[in-house]
């Protein structure tokens, strides 16, 4: 009964514990997607989009008809009459002729609707789209360097905790030997300085050991930070063969490039739309005093209702004599921009190519390393076989024991740096690897 019940708070335990330990283990692309989620520039995206959302929706509202509403009262000291002799006359006739008042008012309101505009709004709609992406770009470069960061944080804590297993390993064998000398010194075949040099070691693989916490606990406290989330454990990155490189077409650097290409595409389209005529139709009707019929406005004070209906065109003639250099001008930031894309896609390619030889060149050093791995533990296994035998001495024990954890741990740092090389390449070439 007492077995079952501990089988069953077994499972239970396990049950609880299942979710807690698959959150502890991140994997690097995790840390890379908490990263970015987590960073505060993630935020400028939305604020982006509305933004362009704004500037799109004003370039379309071009076509909107505008409404004027506007009201005006004057005081003029010369207004229109009829001559002085037919005002006489007139008024022999009986009829007053005074002219047209001197102060004058109206409440007006006036209608313009664009007819064409020579492709001004359709390219200011682009322009805004164009600067947008643009600005979306601008943000992916920030966030794909925040990986690089992630990368180095990572694969550091990584090699902490190889280190430390190696360390840890290093330090079972010497309290191993430290248990077998202290036998021998009571048993009188060692010395008490043969067993004060292991116990040196001891505390000297534990300092490393403390070190290598409070390492680990620095860069797990700085990954942490970027990714929102406690770290625990890190799954170890899969051996991802580097194979053949394509173009590098996935770096955001080179679409922000592009982008700020066809940005400078789309001012062109708007110069160009900016050298077209302008052509509209428009309405004005007012109340007032005069109106249009200016013998009524003359012989009465009344206010009246009064329309006018027309089409109007326009064209500033001005954008012709700066037209072309304004064009160069553009011209030469395009230009600027495709060598600043050679450049890079130079430089990339370049440091690509360093990349992937030094990943083969850790291949082939870990293919030495674990035949030297090999060959240093026989070695120990032998020394202390014959340290207890009398053949060698504690000082050659201790060193063999340091041979053999510095080659592990030289093992375990080309391993890494391996890793890191690998996803370093990934990242060199927009994550594009072709196995």
């Amino acid at each position: 009964m007492n077995i079952m019940k501990r089988f069953f708070t077994f499972i239970l335990v396990v049950v609880l514990l299942l979710p807690v330990m698959a959150s502890a283990q991140l994997t690097l692309e995790e840390c890379q997607r908490l990263a970015r989620e987590h960073y505060p520039e993630v935020a400028q995206y939305e604020l982006i989009t509305q933004s362009a959302e704004y500037n799109i929706s004003n370039a379309a509202r071009s076509w909107i008809p505008q409404v004027t509403l506007s009201g005006m009262a004057t005081w003029q000291n010369e207004v229109a009459r009829f001559p002085e002799q037919l005002t006489q006359m007139m008024q022999t006739m009986g009829v007053d002729i005074p002219g047209i008042a001197q102060d004058q008012y109206r409440v007006a309101l006036d209608v313009n609707q664009t007819l064409w505009d020579g492709g001004a709004s359709k390219a200011n709609r682009q322009l805004a789209e164009a600067k947008a992406n643009e600005a979306r770009l601008t943000n992916d470069v920030s966030l794909y360097t925040l990986e690089e960061r992630v990368n180095n944080l990572f694969f550091g804590i990584l090699l902490l905790d190889e280190n430390y297993a190696i360390a840890l390993e290093r330090k079972v064998l010497l309290d191993e030997n430290h248990k077998r000398v202290a036998s021998m010194q009571r048993n009188g075949t060692a010395l008490q300085s043969d067993l004060d040099q292991v116990r040196v070691e001891q505390l000297t693989i534990q300092q490393q050991l403390d070190q290598n916490r409070a390492s680990r606990q620095s860069f797990a406290a700085m990954l942490a930070m970027m990714i929102g989330q406690k770290v625990d454990s890190l799954t170890m990155p899969e051996e991802v063969i580097s194979g053949q490189l394509t173009e590098v077409g996935g770096r955001p650097e080179l679409q922000l490039i592009d982008a700020r290409i066809a940005t400078v595409e789309t001012q062109k389209s708007l110069m160009q739309s900016q050298l077209m005529p302008k052509v509209g139709f428009f309405a004005q009707g007012y109340y007032g005093n005069p109106g249009l019929d200016m013998f009524k406005s003359m012989t009465s004070r009344d206010w009246t209702w009064n329309l006018i209906l027309g089409l109007r065109m326009q064209w500033n003639i001005s954008t012709f004599f700066t037209h072309k250099s304004d064009l160069q001008n553009l011209e030469t930031q395009r230009r600027m921009l495709g060598v600043q894309r050679e450049t890079f896609v130079f430089n990339n390619n370049l440091q690509a190519s360093r990349q992937s030889a030094e990943v083969e060149r850790m291949r082939r050093a870990l293919e030495s390393d674990d035949e030297i791995v090999s060959l240093r533990s026989s070695i120990r296994r032998t020394a202390e076989s014959q340290h207890a035998n009398g053949v060698v001495s504690t000082t050659v024990l201790l060193q063999r024991i340091a041979e053999e954890s510095t080659a592990r741990t030289t093992r375990s740092i080309h391993h890494i740096e391996m890793l890191k090389t690998i996803y370093e390449l990934k990242h060199t070439s927009g994550n594009r690897i072709e196995n």
